[in-house]
């Protein structure tokens, strides 16, 4: 009798461990998917927009895993005076004088703060998916 009491609490283990362990390798890249997904539309919503065509090129590619078991994703703006735009650029007069620093006050280090939030919806998020794991298997 004992032995089949193990058998089945074994299997039953395993069973729950396999499950749990599908669970927590997909959560990290669901979740940083999400974060930089919402980082984007962040990063949208603060650019400064005179064209739009800087609002347009924010984008991100989807999370992949590296050989290492790390997740990563990209978020960048492909426009090619984002780099001016996040940093500022001195102004010059016809003869190359400097007049002056040029600071866009919505897109000032944008990028950096849209990395701040990102970072910051990623605590919240990962807290989330983690409670709702916890929340499955606590019946």
């Amino acid at each position: 009798m004992s032995s089949s009491n193990y058998r089945r609490n074994k299997a039953a283990i395993d069973q729950f461990r396999k499950e749990l362990m599908a669970m927590v390798e997909d959560i990290d890249v669901r979740v940083l998917n999400q974060a930089v997904n919402e980082g984007v539309r962040y990063a949208k919503k603060k650019s400064p927009v005179i064209t739009g065509h800087f609002r347009k090129n924010w984008r991100s590619a989807p999370a992949v895993r590296s050989k290492t078991g790390e997740a990563t994703k990209v978020l960048v703006n492909n426009a090619d005076y984002a780099a001016y735009v996040n940093y500022g650029h001195r102004a010059v007069d016809k003869a190359g004088n400097t007049t002056g620093y040029i600071k866009s006050k919505d897109g000032d280090h944008l990028l950096e703060r849209t990395v701040n939030y990102v970072d910051k919806r990623l605590i919240v998020l990962f807290k989330a998916e983690v409670e709702a794991v916890q929340k499955k298997h606590d019946k």
